[in-house]
This record gives structure tokens, sequence and C-alpha cells, in this order.
């Protein structure tokens, strides 16, 4: 097989297992704690919201969980993904890096999401629960949910941040026409909704908002659980399906990545490459440099500190140590709506603080014109979101052209733009504008952390 093959794994090459990281990490995850107590959550204090099946994953320190024939049924529908190898855009960069590329846009949804969605759905449809409650951003995890609740024959009700809401109605015509009812938060719906109303009836709304919201549905009916779309344990675990792909995809085309490139918003789509690449190398085999990529306008990664926090607005969620712009922060409306989330994933904040990773941050108009690069160079438009790695990914080949060294760069097309083209045609108009945060509001939110004792 020559590198200028697509590389698509045929279908009985789709991994049976899902990989944990927390088996190889150096030091363990800090507790998730309740916020009354102080003491580490049990599978009581989530039963709730989350069938046991997934409880057990959060917790769980095997290395391998293996994935349910009913789920890996359904991943056939697009799975394995395809590994590219970006010679044009090598060539356009005059670089004499190797670019490799996962493109997980070739899912039903557009996006990465459903890896995680499809198994969600599958193991609440095994409890016995008939409703699901979500929040979305950009309408990726929304649309994702959907479809893996048509599926499975789930109700599924979605609260979608108000702005992207308005900016993308066609991830929400989307959701609908799988079948799924669409409320743009904050919701006159539930009672958090309509008291963030009350103050301002104009609000953009927030990820931490639509979290409040579709925990709060979850939590008043016994028939109704709550799915979310990145951040926790079990999302991340899902994810992994990426990057043990990409590995067997790099052996086949006898390569392996100095440098894996991912986005990060809630840590999801970036775990999926780079937790299998950093286990293996915690394992012994050849350590790459893994590089986050986040919105300058929500940085929780390169500007948020590291603390226990609340992981929703309305402070219905458990205490979870992560990188965090503070939970009442509200991110601008950037067009990246998936990006735009106050905290990162406790797993991949762990690991920045490990220093097994790496993080940068860049404004949404340098990396809607790496997007641009990359389209007209391999022909595929990325998601907003995917724009960021796309950036970082440029950025890395262009420092290995003027350090005259051939590296190998891999990173995750997280999803395609689709969806997402007004944001193009006010980029191509000079009407997009890279957005601020209130150095107040940031500063307001942080000190705003709740107080948590240290551990005795």
């Amino acid at each position: 097989m020559t590198e200028s093959t697509k590389y698509l794994l045929t279908e009985d090459r789709i991994p049976k297992r899902w990989y944990n990281i927390q088996a190889d990490l150096p030091k363990p995850l800090p507790a998730v704690l309740h916020p009354g107590t102080m003491q580490p959550v049990g599978p009581d204090d989530l039963a709730p919201l989350f069938p046991m099946a997934l409880i057990m994953q959060e917790v769980t320190t095997e290395r391998e969980v293996e994935i349910p024939e009913p789920v890996r049924e359904v991943y056939r529908l697009w799975r394995p993904c395809p590994l590219y190898r970006a010679h044009r855009l090598e060539k356009a960069l005059g670089t004499p890096a190797k670019i490799f590329y996962k493109y997980e846009g070739v899912s039903p949804a557009g996006s990465h999401k459903p890896n995680t969605a499809v198994a969600q759905a599958f193991y609440n449809k095994e409890a016995g629960v008939k409703r699901l409650s979500t929040e979305t951003g950009a309408g990726q995890w929304g649309s994702s949910l959907a479809f893996a609740g048509s599926l499975f024959g789930l109700e599924v009700l979605v609260f979608q941040v108000r702005v992207s809401y308005d900016q993308k109605p066609y991830r929400r015509a989307l959701m609908e026409t799988y079948g799924a009812r669409c409320l743009a938060s904050p919701s006159a719906e539930t009672a958090y909704g309509r008291s963030v109303l009350e103050k301002r009836p104009d609000h953009p709304g927030s990820l931490g908002i639509a979290i409040s919201e579709a925990v709060e549905v979850a939590a008043q009916r016994d028939d109704t659980k709550y799915a979310l779309g990145s951040v926790l344990n079990h999302v991340l675990l899902h994810q992994t399906i990426i990057g043990l792909e990409s590995m067997e995809q790099m052996r086949m085309a006898d390569a392996w990545p100095d440098v894996v490139v991912g986005c990060t918003g809630g840590g999801s789509n970036f775990a999926g490459i780079a937790f299998p690449f950093i286990g293996d190398g915690l394992r012994g085999g050849k350590k790459a440099r893994i590089v986050a990529v986040e919105p300058a306008a929500c940085p929780s990664l390169t500007r948020g500190k590291y603390a226990y926090d609340f992981g929703d607005t309305g402070h219905m969620t458990p205490l979870a140590k992560m990188h965090t712009l503070g939970s009442t922060f509200t991110p601008p409306g950037f067009h990246a709506g998936g990006l735009r989330y106050h905290g990162m994933a406790p797993l991949v904040s762990h690991l920045k603080e490990l220093g097994l990773i790496e993080a940068t941050a860049y404004h949404q108009t340098e990396c809607f014109a790496a997007g641009v690069t990359f389209a007209r160079a391999e022909g595929i438009v990325p998601a907003p979101e995917a724009n960021h790695a796309v950036k970082g990914a440029i950025e890395e080949a262009l420092r290995c052209k003027r350090e005259g060294r051939s590296e190998t760069i891999l990173f995750n097309l997280c999803g395609h733009g689709h969806f997402d083209m007004q944001a193009y045609i006010d980029y191509a108009a000079g009407k997009l504008k890279d957005q601020q945060y209130d150095e107040k509001e940031l500063a307001m939110a942080l000190a705003g952390l709740p107080s948590v004792p240290e551990p005795a």
C-alpha cells in the first residue's frame, strides 16, 4: 500500500475494545466530589443521571472495555473512518513534514460525536430508559444523539445554546429530522432557564447553562436520563476508537506520528485521537508530542485555573478537578460552538498537569484561514471546531519547514463544515471578527470557584 492511498480498514478491522487511559496513568485522577459533603461521589449519587453501565465505565481502571456487538454493528455504517496523507497540503506549505489526518466527518451526523452517542443510547436502552435529555453547542452532539436515539427507539430532548441555535439552523433541522426536539437555551422549559431569562432576556446562552437545563429535566422523571457529549471519562473512553484505528492505519502506512494534534473544547475528540498514542508511550512505545489547540476566546487549558469546579452554571453537577474558566463564565459567541465550554475534561486537564500534553490557543480568523487553505488543497471543508486542529497542524508543519525537519504529523479532522457555511460566508466577506472574552467577567468567575478543602 502506497502513501498516496486512502487507508481504509475493512469492516472486520473495527476495534473490539475501547482504550482506558486511566490504567496507564502515572498518578491517579483526582476524585469527583459531592458538592454537599465534599466526599467522593459513589454510584448512587450518579444513578439519577446515568445508567449503571456508564457509571461503571466512568470509574473503571481496566485498560480495555469491550465494545458491545450492537454498538459495533451501528459503527459499521461508517467505521472504520479513513486516514489520509495530505500530500497537496504539504506541497502548498512547502514543508518537509508528512501530514496525516483522520477524517471523522464521514459519520451520518458529520462528526466524531456518534462514537459515544451510539454507545450511550445503547446502554440507556438496555437499562429501560425511554428518554434522554442533553445539551449541544454547535449542534454536532445534539445531531449525533438524535441519530442514535432514532436507532434505539429513544425520545431525545436537546437544549441548544441560543447563539448556536440562531447561527446554525441546519443543525437544528438535522436533529428534528432524526426525531429529536430542540430548544434554544436558556429556555422557558426549565426553572433554571427561566431564572436566567429573568435576569437577561437576550442571554446568548452557554454550554454550562444548557447542561443545567438538561440535568434538571433528567432529574425530574424516572424514565429520563442525561447524556453528555464530552468531558466525562466514559465519553472520552468511547472516542478512543479514533486513535485505535489511527494506530493500525499508521502501521499500514509504515509511518508513526512525531506530533499528534487535536482541537479541544470539552476534550472528547482530542482524547479520542491522542489517548491511545499517549498510552502507548507510557507503556514503553515511541512518545509523540501531543498538542491541544483551543480557541483564544475560551482558553480553559491555557488561561484557566486547575481547580475543582461545577460542570454546569446552575451548580447541579458534582465537582470535578479540571482546567476551568469558572462555571459562571459565558464565552463570546464565536462560531466554533463546540469549543465554547468553561472547563476541560478532567482526564485531559490531568494529563496537562502531568506534562504529557501541550496546549496552545488561536483566534477564529486565523483558524478559518487555515481551514480555507486546507479545503483548497485537500477538498474537504472543515467544521469551525476542526479548523483549530488544522491550524495547529499547519503551524507544526511550518515549524518543520523552518527547522528543516521531516517529522510526521497526525491530526484529527473531527467533522465537516457543511452546516457551517454561513461562517465561511462571513469570513470571506470580512465580517468574521476575533472576539475577546471579558477579563473582568473571567476574574469574577474564577473568584467564585467553590472552596474545596485539601485532602488529608
